[in-house]
């Protein structure tokens, strides 16, 4: 991995957030990259709940600024970052008031999905992309952790296609088990086809369940790690069929054989 840049984006990264499997993952294996001489960027949303003061975030004025059109309308992107003690690790925090400035990550009091999550997707989406774009950043692997993600392979294969920064990126995403039911509430299908995003491309975003989101991510990821046992059947189908490498969950929990799976089969 010597050289190689990873980009990881995830909805959840120790120490920011408690420790679940997927927040565990995001942090071990950009910090196995870094051991195997590679290099790391990792993006999060910065939930209102993370805190700021005893994290030592900052806003990157340079960065910030940007206004993205999220469903016609325009939405500025604040960019903070904050470097992980006793790592040399960046975090990048997509911010916005309105959208993630709220005591909570994707679910209200009750246990409830946002009702706005579709949209919090998309702006995290572009966000992400439009930073990377602005530090002239290329990275070798982009690895994916949580529904959350779900919509970077359609947005960096459709709407970002001749960006030049990400020809020869290839994506990875990590298939964690399902964490709501039911559908997203909003009309995504919608907001994306106002990116311009053929409609027929994007038939099955008409009801984002769970298992659709990640049926949707396996078109466009060049290869899958398995985070977890008990995985969406449907998923496991669609991913089996593309043909795709994949790294077992038995396997993939050592994230030394992440960056070997990176190396042995996903660049060329």
């Amino acid at each position: 991995m010597k050289d190689k840049r990873v980009l990881i984006i995830s909805s959840e990264v120790v120490p920011y957030l408690p420790q679940t499997e997927q927040a565990v993952n995001a942090f071990m294996i950009p910090k196995s990259v870094n051991e195997s001489g590679g290099q790391t960027r990792i993006f999060i949303p910065r939930y209102g709940l993370i805190n700021e003061r005893r994290h030592q975030l900052h806003e990157v004025i340079r960065l910030s600024g940007m206004n993205l059109v999220i469903n016609d309308m325009d939405t500025p992107l604040i960019i903070k970052v904050a470097s992980i003690p006793k790592e040399r690790m960046q975090v990048y925090f997509i911010d916005n008031e309105e959208y993630f400035k709220r005591k909570a990550a994707l679910r209200n009091d009750n246990g409830e999905l946002f009702e706005d999550n579709d949209e919090r997707m998309l702006f995290f989406t572009k966000g992400v992309i439009e930073t990377v774009k602005k530090l002239n950043w290329s990275p070798d692997i982009i690895h994916l952790h949580g529904w959350f993600t779900s919509l970077f392979p359609l947005y960096l294969k459709t709407y970002y296609k001749d960006e030049p920064l990400f020809e020869n990126s290839k994506i990875v995403s990590s298939v964690y088990p399902q964490e709501f039911e039911g559908a997203l509430a909003g009309d995504l299908h919608k907001k994306v086809a106002f990116d311009q995003v053929t409609s027929t491309v994007i038939e099955a975003l008409k009801k984002p369940t769970y298992e659709q989101l990640l049926t949707f991510n396996s078109s466009y990821s060049d290869g899958f790690v398995l985070a977890g046992e008990a995985l969406p059947k449907g998923v496991l189908k669609a991913i089996d069929s593309s043909g795709k490498p994949v790294l077992s969950y038995k396997v993939s929990q050592d994230a030394g054989a992440v960056v070997d799976f990176y190396t042995e089969k996903i660049l060329p």
